[in-house]
């Protein structure tokens, strides 16, 4: 008989359990309808802005976007054929009929096209002599290149020395040598090392000429470090 009872007793409480479990599970469920019931305008709301945020974006890719890239492309063609021509003006400004680069970044800027644009454009100021128009197109050019964007720096570091301001000079070689390939980076850090010398510090640019001597050996500006080196009082 008490095995009965502890029986009962025991098969009894797992209900209670679920009892319980029935009645919090309800409470949360009433306390979450009242929760939406008092808030359900601003829920309703972030929940329509996040859809509308979601889609527009592919919308905007598909839609906007895409077609943009599309035009930019075209519209660039012929301000490249004017750059390959060497007609710098036209390639700047357009001929009336085709647009050159500054009226491709003016439209189409936010594109890859018009990023692209920004760096024909700044050679193209460069080469004319328009050195700070030209620092300041190519300053927003960007590339995931590391040969390209090397370029775009160390251009800047040329208009720079032409504007006798060795110091900005210095710091665009330097990062386009912080790039870290044979074909770029000794001939920028050796342009740093000659502005270095310009601004009279020898001292820093016999550590970029050791730079080159070390890393870049086997380029042509590895083999003449000895001689500028040597013209800096360090010798074997």
């Amino acid at each position: 008989m008490q095995t009965t009872m502890a029986e009962n007793k025991n098969t009894k409480q797992p209900e209670k359990a679920v009892k319980n479990q029935d009645f919090d599970l309800q409470a949360s469920a009433d306390r979450a309808s009242d929760f939406y019931s008092k808030n359900k305008n601003v829920i309703n709301i972030a929940l329509l802005a996040f859809v509308l945020g979601f889609g527009g974006y592919f919308a905007y890719k598909r839609f906007v976007k895409a077609p943009a890239e599309e035009k930019a492309q075209v519209a660039i063609f012929q301000a490249q054929n004017f750059f390959a021509a060497d007609s710098l003006s036209k390639a700047l400004n357009g001929d009336g009929n085709n647009y050159g680069f500054l009226q491709v970044i003016d439209k189409y800027g936010s594109t890859k096209a018009g990023n692209l644009a920004r760096y024909y454009a700044g050679v193209c100021h460069v080469r004319l002599g328009e050195f700070q128009k030209g620092i300041d197109q190519l300053k927003q050019f960007s590339s995931t290149d590391i040969v390209i964007s090397s370029i775009a720096n160390g251009l800047i570091g040329d208009a720079y020395m032409e504007l006798n301001n060795a110091a900005d000079a210095v710091s665009f070689y330097k990062k386009a040598g912080a790039s870290d390939n044979e074909i770029t980076s000794p001939m920028y850090l050796m342009r740093a090392g000659l502005a270095l010398e310009k601004a009279n510090k020898p001292d820093e640019a016999i550590a970029v000429y050791q730079q080159i001597k070390q890393k870049y050996p086997r380029t042509n500006e590895g083999r003449e470090m000895e001689k500028y080196l040597a013209r800096l009082g360090v010798v074997k």
